[in-house]
C-alpha cells in the first residue's frame, strides 16, 4: 500500500495541474441544477445542455491524453499528433455552450432566473474547459518550439474556436462532420471568407466571439500564475 502513495501523489499533483477538481466541481454543480431541474419540471427541457457538456469535456480529455503521453514519453513529439488533433477537431465544442443561451425562455414550473443560472453554470464549465486544455497544449508547444510560436498557436486557435462555434450553431456542423464531410466545410467557410460583406454577420459573430475567448484565456493565465504574499 505504502508504494502505490508516491504513484498516487504523483497523479494528484498531475490532475491537479491540469485544473481537473475544479472542472468536476463546476460540472456536478451543472448536473445537481439539471436534475433538480427535471424533478420540478417534469420534463427533460434543457437536456442538449447534458450532451453539450459531454462534448465539452472532450477536448480537455484529449489535452490530458497529450499531456500524459508528453510526461511519459519525453522527446517523443510525433506521439502528441493525434491527441493534438482530436483535441483540435473538439475544441469549439467546450465554448459553444455559451450560444445555449439562444434557447432561453419563460417555461412552466420553473422560474426564468433558474434557468438563467443554470445556462450560466453550464457557460462557464464549458469555458473552463476549453481555456483549461488549450492552456494546457500551449505548453506542450512551448515546450517544442518556443514561446512566441506557442502563443501564435494559441491566438490561432481561439480564432478557428470562433469560426467553428459559428458554423455549429448557425451552420450546424458537427465537429465530427470533419471526418465525413470535409469539403463541404471547407467550401461553406471559403464562401463566407470570398463574400465579406453578404456574410457580415459570420465576420461579426466570430470576431465577438473570438474576442471574449482571448480575453477570458489572457484572465485565467494571469491568474494562475504564482502569487507571493508577504
Amino acid at each position: 500500500m505504502r508504494s502505490r502513495i508516491p504513484d498516487l501523489r504523483r497523479l494528484h499533483q498531475f490532475l491537479s495541474q491540469h485544473s481537473i477538481y475544479p472542472i468536476i466541481l463546476s460540472t456536478s454543480l451543472c448536473l445537481v441544477l439539471f436534475s433538480f431541474r427535471v424533478v420540478q419540471s417534469h420534463s427533460f427541457a434543457y437536456s442538449n445542455l447534458v450532451w453539450n457538456l459531454f462534448l465539452a469535456w472532450l477536448p480537455y480529455l484529449f489535452s490530458i491524453w497529450a499531456a500524459a503521453l508528453y510526461v511519459s514519453r519525453s522527446g517523443r513529439w510525433w506521439v502528441l499528433l493525434f491527441p493534438g488533433f482530436l483535441w483540435l477537431i473538439f475544441f469549439p465544442n467546450a465554448p459553444y455552450i455559451i450560444t445555449d443561451f439562444l434557447h432561453l425562455a419563460v417555461r412552466p414550473r420553473i422560474p426564468l432566473w433558474f434557468d438563467i443560472m443554470m445556462l450560466a453554470a453550464f457557460a462557464w464549465t464549458g469555458c473552463f474547459l476549453a481555456i483549461a486544455s488549450l492552456r494546457t497544449m500551449q505548453l506542450l508547444i512551448k515546450e517544442h518550439v518556443g514561446w512566441l510560436i506557442s502563443w501564435l498557436f494559441a491566438g490561432a486557435v481561439l480564432t478557428l474556436g470562433g469560426i467553428g462555434i459559428y458554423l455549429g450553431r448557425f451552420s450546424r456542423w458537427n465537429s465530427w462532420d470533419i471526418f465525413f464531410s470535409p469539403k463541404e466545410i471547407l467550401y461553406d467557410v471559403a464562401i463566407r471568407l470570398a463574400n465579406p460583406f453578404s456574410n457580415l454577420g459570420f465576420f461579426g459573430f466570430t470576431a465577438i466571439v473570438t474576442a471574449f475567448l482571448i480575453v477570458s484565456y489572457l484572465m485565467f493565465i494571469s491568474i494562475r500564475k504564482d502569487v507571493n504574499i508577504n
